[in-house]
């Protein structure tokens, strides 16, 4: 398998709102990716702001930037998916558009999904030292506490927008909304692992959350036993190769 370097990456930007936001984290991704091959993808999720006008002013900047419109907000698992299909790269990196999420630790990822061999299929962050609100923690502790019971998809925080996929196998991944937080069991139900990187979570620097308490936790329940019944329907999987003598 080549090294992550020599393979080119597509990252992925879900975003809603976030005209003043989007110049920094952009600027970010360009200096973590430098000397890489990549291409970033920002799907504005229905944005009522200037995010449109501020991306197509960025756009004649950077030839590596990419635009997505939704024409109404359809929610951040619908804007990963869009971004997922539109992508060239044959690693797709996902990171939040709020800046949250650091994209210093882009390159880590994509080097770990490629130095766990052919078997891993997804690198995911984990969060450590929290920066959202009590509220927001508390969602996302009984929602991923309540997976992991169920799912058992070894992964304590699938809520953060940090990973990375071989881009095959995140098309084919089966889709529904709030699918972008069970990334890691439906890896596995496809016969891959799942390897983990640390990542140091920021303060939001401007506006606020544009998906909420509920879309992150409460609604998550409801999710979860959908996958589990998806989980429960695949017990096998045969390793598949063709026959040629």
């Amino acid at each position: 398998m080549p090294a992550s370097k020599d393979l080119m990456l597509s990252v992925v930007i879900p975003c809603r709102n976030e005209a003043e936001n989007l110049p920094i984290l952009l600027a970010e991704i360009n200096a973590a990716l430098a000397g890489r091959v990549y291409e970033t993808i920002v799907v504005d999720d229905g944005s009522t702001d200037r995010t449109p006008q501020v991306l197509a002013q960025l756009r004649k900047e950077a030839t590596t930037l990419r635009q997505i419109r939704h024409d109404q907000s359809a929610g951040q698992s619908a804007a990963v998916r869009s971004g997922v299909f539109a992508a060239h790269g044959q690693i797709i990196l996902t990171i939040d558009g709020d800046g949250q999420n650091d994209p210093a630790y882009l390159p880590a990822l994509a080097d770990a999904l490629v130095s766990g061999g052919p078997g891993t299929g997804i690198a995911a962050g984990q969060r450590v030292r929290r920066k959202d609100s009590p509220a927001k923690q508390m969602a996302s502790r009984f929602a991923n506490s309540l997976r992991q019971t169920i799912l058992k998809d070894h992964t304590t925080d699938t809520g953060c927008g940090l990973k990375a996929l071989h881009a095959d196998l995140f098309k084919q991944l089966p889709f529904f909304d709030g699918w972008h937080r069970y990334l890691p069991a439906l890896v596995i139900r496809e016969g891959f692992n799942v390897v983990h990187i640390e990542v140091v979570d920021r303060p939001r620097r401007h506006g606020v959350s544009n998906y909420g308490i509920f879309d992150r936790g409460l609604r998550g329940v409801l999710d979860l036993f959908g996958v589990w019944w998806l989980l429960r329907r695949r017990k096998r999987v045969p390793k598949v190769a063709e026959v040629k003598s």
